[in-house]
């Protein structure tokens, strides 16, 4: 039965139309493919570090998950990851998913990449989204990624403008090329609007330790030290670990730039949202529900889909009016992002 059910998959799986929101670059996967009745979609979304509750990545990811339950009351199952786990406990996870019939399955984060790509094949009937990294690929796998060097170019350009001193901070959860794609970013648009400005760069943690992502005591102290030395806005791509850095320039008096999330506006962080000057919107929620409405719908595509400025997948924030005066300035480098004029770097 079992080899039955991958057959039948196997062959379910074919060439799809993109899914809304971002840009498909993958050459997708051949054949015409039958929608799927609400009522029988069963998803299941494996958390990165954080989970839910992180009011950040993982939470953006949730959104898009609580969109489609709202929309189309589909079953799902949410499973957490665990600090300081092994690739063999992700893969695990994945499997947990796979076998309990949930046939759309969403990894979130790139640590996920290394598993994934051990578990797709034996399971041709499930679709996977891998969200933030191509480095697994597959016929039933789709790549949901982001161009996050441009929404971060855009607040490095909000941060420079604001800043009374020309000293900016970043503060990156964990030192992994997806994150350098953030400070990299950031200080490209820093130096856009202000040639002379500088930022001083600290990462909490170095791989294999992915505890900088939810780690707001080490934001925090971060925070504290860049602030000490006469930063006077800290952006802050660190996951969890970010609620320390605007408890940090609370204390200080000082601002931070929040990350993934409108995190002016999420109630966990009431505290600290005056100080909250901006955040560069990843729209994880829009990915998520985009994938999962292709498979509803029979459109799944496999391969990379790119979701950047252009695409509307990366954006920036002016919740609370404190970049109101600056924000036909950002809107210029956006607009000169988004047809190609400026090409913001992602790499050092």
């Amino acid at each position: 039965m079992r080899g039955l059910r991958l057959a039948a998959g196997a062959l379910a799986l074919g060439l799809g139309l993109t899914a809304c929101g971002g840009s498909d670059t993958g050459s997708g996967s051949g054949g015409t493919q039958a929608s799927t009745p609400a009522s029988e979609l069963k998803i299941g979304l494996a958390y990165d570090i954080g989970g839910r509750g992180d009011q950040s990545f993982n939470d953006s990811a949730a959104r898009g998950l609580d969109k489609a339950k709202s929309e189309f009351g589909v079953d799902i199952k949410e499973l957490e990851a665990a600090a300081g786990e092994t690739g063999a406990q992700k893969e695990d996870r994945l499997r947990q998913l796979a076998e309990g019939g949930y046939t759309t399955v969403i990894a979130v984060g790139y640590a996920y990449a290394e598993a994934l790509a051990k578990v797709a094949p034996d399971y041709a009937e499930v679709k996977f989204a891998l969200i933030d990294s191509t480095d697994a690929k597959g016929d039933n796998i789709e790549n949901l990624v982001f161009a996050e060097q441009e929404g971060s170019f855009l607040v490095g350009v909000a941060a420079a403008l604001k800043s009374t001193t020309g000293k900016l901070g970043f503060v990156g959860g964990v030192n992994t090329p997806l994150i350098q794609k953030f400070e990299v970013g950031f200080t490209a648009g820093a130096k856009a609007a202000k040639p002379d400005a500088t930022v001083e760069v600290k990462y909490l943690t170095q791989p294999p330790d992915f505890t900088g992502f939810n780690d707001p005591a080490k934001g925090e102290t971060a925070a504290n030290g860049m602030f000490d030395a006469g930063v006077d806005v800290v952006y802050a791509a660190a996951g969890g670990s970010g609620n320390g850095v605007f408890k940090a320039a609370k204390a200080k008096g000082k601002l931070g730039i929040g990350v993934d999330s409108d995190q002016y506006n999420l109630p966990a962080l009431a505290d600290v949202k005056d100080v909250i000057m901006t955040s560069m919107i990843k729209k994880v929620d829009t990915a998520v529900y985009d994938f999962i409405v292709s498979v509803k719908d029979g459109k799944f595509t496999a391969g990379e889909k790119v979701y950047d400025l252009k695409a509307g997948g990366i954006d920036y924030s002016t919740s609370g009016g404190k970049i109101d005066d600056i924000k036909a300035q950002i809107d210029e480098y956006k607009t000169k992002i988004s047809s190609g004029e400026i090409k913001v770097p992602s790499t050092k």
